[in-house]
């Protein structure tokens, strides 16, 4: 019996042993390798079997092996390049994961959700963070500057917020808007202006800054261009010009992370005109006038004007972040402060932001909330450089046709104020004015996403954007010239005042269905839209002053002696709401991973159209073949796709309400006892019940490529583009009581292109890294079947009332140039026209066939080094500053001039027309951007990573242009038919440094 006992006790133990090893258990913590910081909800799983752990808060886990399982552990997490780690006799673990750069740049934000790129249908460029342009950067355009195929980026001008105009494949519209839809964080934008641009006093108008410069650059993650019909369709009437997706940065998992990024610039200005100094003047004087008149023109000083407004400006820019989050919820709140000066005295961009992003899985991940909310206040310091200042001129008008022997300031330290008629001390028009802008801007939405089934959810989103803008601006009595009729816009001085308020509500709600059947991949999207825009502006002009203060003139309107005449101007108001209805789905399908189809349709109702034309359709379909899953493709590729689309879609960016009978108030006196006086409410235009939106028919083919394990990637598209039903504004003839109305007419606008982009990793080992990206983009732009013509362009100047240097009309591009040809001076220094003189198109236009852009990006141990350049080609721009101001009868007129005026061979009484003397090609070539940067080996308790970095912008342009900047385009619209290649006193560019650092803590 104590044998048997024995021999039980013995298989006992031994299975016991057994089963001990079996139930091996190991523990471990998992952390991010860059930031050091611990990664919750990584997946644990011991490989070839279903047993496996996620870790906690604190990156840890536990996990009981199985005896027949493999032994061997698999750490993967999304973002994360997955491990394969031994076991062995281990039973404790540390392991670090890094970051998959590569498989976190194919994920790409489309409407309504996220696709691997690899699944793309239609013609995207998506740009992440780490590929952003550097330096001083005051709106989210010019972070992707260059750096996507077929998109055209341009400030139009140096101005610190000036606005910018975004060309997705070409300009397709008449009169509405040209620019993209914007969304941000599933948000479509209005589009318009949030704040009132600078009134004329005289000097001008000018444009409102770009409505963007809320958003903190610093914030954005990616930004996503869709480009084709496919990829726009999903929004319909809104995206005929494309779409920019901007995606906010979000939390990660961990204990948590707190960022800091701090960037001291320094601007100059970049280029100055080559005007006469004081000997040179006086000699051209005296050659022109005679030594009397010369004499008399001598102020005794030897001022360079251009010296005296300009300055180097100093940009400070804060940024900070703290993310963390679990397995089920992740955060990320950061708040930002810039302070931009401009290089031009006075002016100045400060912007101070804030945002949280959040999300928080509840009911085992069913059920997912988010929000994203940004608060941010702009306070632009604006000066007076406007569009189209007259004979008198803004502050850069003066600033180069002022008697350089003029000295600023009198002996007594007062602002010289006597000189010759029509001209301004362009200190004194510093000094004497205060003009500035607030506004405050709140962007959000939450959102609820459902998970029904395990392959059907359900999400709506609630949006809202809202801004308050508030302009001042004052004009000293003190400001004078000595112009024989003084202008009444400064009798007395004279404040402008504007509030502005934007109300744009959005709700979202869409059901998604993925789900495979064998071979056969479904994703479907069916949803409901309803955004409706609210604007709400006031104007006011006050005038004759008791009181020369600036700062009572703004802050006091006690100080407006009421009874003067026209003290009180009521310029405009206004309060409009529009609302847009849709309805939308697209349905992608996947064979065999290898042919992928995608169909959109969006149905969409406008208040801004006619009841004929409520509600448009806009259908989008595409193909992909995914031919690197053939057999017979060679072994070099590692990548080939072909894609194909075709679809249709609108552009709705009109003034509100223009079908409808237009009225207003006219002749409003205010100063006869706030009644309406002699006017009255009268009606200005027809009603057009069948007015609808434009439409842009879209095919594209593209070839998506990637050589030797994708060490060669890029794709070469082409595209056409044809928009119809094009939304103009037509003025009838005298004596129609109706002046105008908006119709849609019978013409087509045309462009045609192809793309091409390349990425190269040229070298790759341990210590250096040398990486290629490259894109260059052709574009035809024509106008077909029109059969009217609109001018535009208009040309600003003495003796240039009327004139004006564009036409759209058929068998042209858009903005075509109008012009006399110049065939330079006859032997009595006139222009010689040998065409005759009458204006004519002269084969020439504002608009680039060609864009590119190049990046070079080095790594060597710690250091990186980008070097970037800009170009495009095939555009003039014709000079309208050489035009006002640089001629031998401005020079006869005691204003100063460019070098090359002298000896030219025009004569002082020679009239300056406009014509081709002034345009100019403007091809150019930019070192728009490089970048040095130190990763610091940190071995801190304190710090994760440290970087420092400096940075160029704008270092040189190589171009034909003798103006300031060649990239330029100044607003020079006629009855709302905007312009192009126009360039009249812009704020001139800067070139910029930059020294900054970046902490991880």
């Amino acid at each position: 019996m104590k044998k048997y006992f024995t021999l039980f006790f013995t298989i006992l133990l031994t299975a016991g042993i057994a089963f001990s090893a079996s139930a091996q258990s190991i523990t471990g913590t998992i952390i991010d390798v860059a930031s050091n910081t611990p990664l919750p909800g990584v997946t644990v799983l011991q490989k070839g079997t279903t047993n496996g752990t996620v870790t906690d808060t604190d990156g840890k886990f536990s996990l009981t092996l199985q005896a027949a399982g493999t032994k061997t552990l698999l750490f993967s997490s999304i973002g994360y390049k997955t491990q394969e780690v031994e076991i062995g006799n281990q039973t404790t673990f540390s392991i670090s994961l890094e970051e998959d750069i590569a498989l976190l740049a194919d994920i790409v934000v489309v409407g309504y959700g996220e696709q691997d790129k690899r699944d793309i249908t239609g013609a995207i460029s998506s740009v992440k963070s780490e590929d952003f342009n550097a330096g001083v950067i005051s709106s989210p355009e010019q972070l992707i500057q260059g750096r996507a195929a077929g998109v055209q980026i341009a400030s139009t001008s140096g101005e610190p917020g000036a606005g910018v105009n975004i060309r997705i494949r070409g300009t397709s519209s008449v009169r509405s808007g040209n620019n993209p839809l914007y969304v941000v964080d599933g948000v479509p934008l209005a589009g318009n202006d949030t704040q009132a641009g600078g009134q004329d006093f005289g000097l001008g108008t000018s444009s409102a800054r770009n409505p963007l410069n809320f958003l903190n650059p610093n914030d954005i993650a990616s930004i996503d261009i869709l480009k084709d019909a496919s990829a726009t369709a999903i929004y319909g009437s809104r995206g005929a010009n494309g779409v920019v997706l901007i995606t906010t940065k979000k939390g990660t998992g961990g204990k948590g992370t707190l960022d800091y990024s701090y960037a001291v610039s320094a601007s100059v200005v970049a280029k100055k005109f080559d005007l006469l100094d004081r000997q040179g003047y006086l000699s051209a004087i005296e050659s022109f006038n005679g030594a009397a008149a010369a004499a008399n023109l001598d102020g005794g000083a030897d001022t360079d004007w251009q010296d005296e407004i300009y300055r180097t400006a100093i940009t400070q820019n804060h940024n900070l972040s703290y993310g963390a989050g679990d397995q089920t919820s992740n955060y990320l709140f950061s708040v930002s402060y810039m302070d931009q000066e401009g290089i031009v005295e006075r002016s100045s961009l400060k912007r101070f932001t804030a945002r949280f992003n959040g999300t928080k899985q509840f009911m085992d991940g069913r059920l997912i909330i988010a929000t994203q909310l940004s608060i941010s206040e702009t306070i632009d310091g604006n000066v007076p450089i406007t569009d189209n200042a007259g004979f008198e001129g803004d502050l850069i008008a003066n600033s180069i046709k002022f008697n350089p022997t003029q000295p600023v300031r009198n002996p007594d330290g007062s602002l010289n104020q006597q000189f010759g008629p029509n001209e301004l001390n362009p200190i004194a028009l510093l000094e004497l004015s205060k003009d500035f802008t607030n506004t405050i801007r709140a962007l959000g939405n939450i959102s609820a996403e459902f998970k029904i089934t395990d392959g059907l959810s359900f999400k709506t989103v609630v949006g809202l954007d809202r801004s308050f803008a508030s302009r001042k601006a004052a004009y000293s009595r003190d400001l004078i010239s000595q112009a024989t009729q003084p202008s009444p816009t400064r009798e007395g001085g004279r404040a402008y005042f504007s509030e502005n308020q934007v109300n744009n509500q959005l709700w979202e709600n869409y059901f998604t269905y993925k789900k495979t059947f064998g071979k056969v991949s479904l994703n479907a999207l069916l949803g409901y839209s309803y955004q409706s825009f609210n604007s709400n502006f006031n104007n006011v002009e006050l005038a004759n002053f008791r009181t020369s203060d600036l700062d009572q003139m703004i802050n006091n309107y006690a100080s407006v002696n009421v009874r003067t005449p026209n003290s009180i101007v009521p310029t405009n108001s206004g309060n409009v709401t529009d609302e847009l209805q849709s309805f939308y789905t697209r349905v992608e399908m996947g064979i065999s991973n290898k042919y992928l189809f995608t169909a959109t349709v969006r149905m969409d109702g406008s208040t801004r159209f006619g009841p004929n034309n409520k509600y448009g359709i806009f259908p989008a379909f595409a193909f992909k073949w995914r031919i690197i899953e053939e057999a017979f493709v060679p072994d070099f590729f590692s990548d080939l796709n072909l894609r194909a689309s075709f679809g249709v879609t609108g552009n709705q960016e009109i003034p509100y309400f223009l079908y409808a009978p237009r009225e207003r108030y006219q002749n409003w006196d205010i100063n006869s006892g706030g009644d309406l006086g002699g006017g009255g409410l009268d009606q200005v235009s027809n009603a057009n019940p069948d007015l609808k939106w434009e439409s842009t028919a879209q095919f594209n083919v593209g070839l998506d490529y990637g050589f030797w394990n994708n060490r060669v990637t890029g794709s070469i598209d082409f595209y056409r583009k044809s928009t119809t039903d094009l939304l103009a504004f037509i003025r009838f003839a005298e004596p129609n009581v109706i002046p105008f109305r908006f119709e849609n007419i019978d013409a087509n606008i045309v462009n045609t292109g192809i793309e091409f982009s390349i990425n190269v990793v040229a070298v790759d080992t341990d210590d250096f890294e040398w990486r290629v990206g490259g894109n260059v983009a052709y574009n035809d732009n024509l106008v077909k079947r029109m059969n009217t013509s609109f001018d535009t362009g208009v040309i600003n100047g003495q003796g240039l009332t009327g004139a004006f240097a564009q036409r759209i009309a058929q068998g042209q591009p858009l903005y075509a140039f109008f012009l006399r040809e110049f065939g330079g001076f006859d032997g009595t220094g006139n222009s010689i026209y040998p065409e005759g003189d009458v204006q004519q198109f002269v084969d020439a236009s504002p608009l680039p066939i060609i864009v590119t852009g190049i990046s070079n990006d080095f790594k060597y141990k710690n250091f990186d080094m980008n070097i970037f350049f800009t170009g495009q080609f095939g555009q003039y721009v014709y000079n309208n500053t050489q035009n006002a101001f640089f001629t031998a009868g401005a020079l006869a007129g005691g204003r100063n001039v460019t070098t090359d005026v002298i000896g030219n061979g025009e004569d002082r009484g020679n009239s300056p027309d406009v014509s081709t003397r002034f345009l100019q090609k403007a091809d150019f070539l930019r070192l728009q951007n490089v970048t040095i940067g130190y990763n610091l080996n940190v071995k801190s308790k304190m710090f994760s990573s440290f970087r420092f970095y400096i940075n160029g912008q704008n270092l040189f342009v190589i171009t034909g242009y003798d103006g300031l900047d060649p990239e330029v385009s100044v607003n020079k619209q006629i009855n709302g038919v905007p312009s192009a290649g126009i360039d009249y006193t812009a704020f001139p560019r800067a070139r910029t440094f930059t020294f900054g650092v970046n902490a991880r803590f």
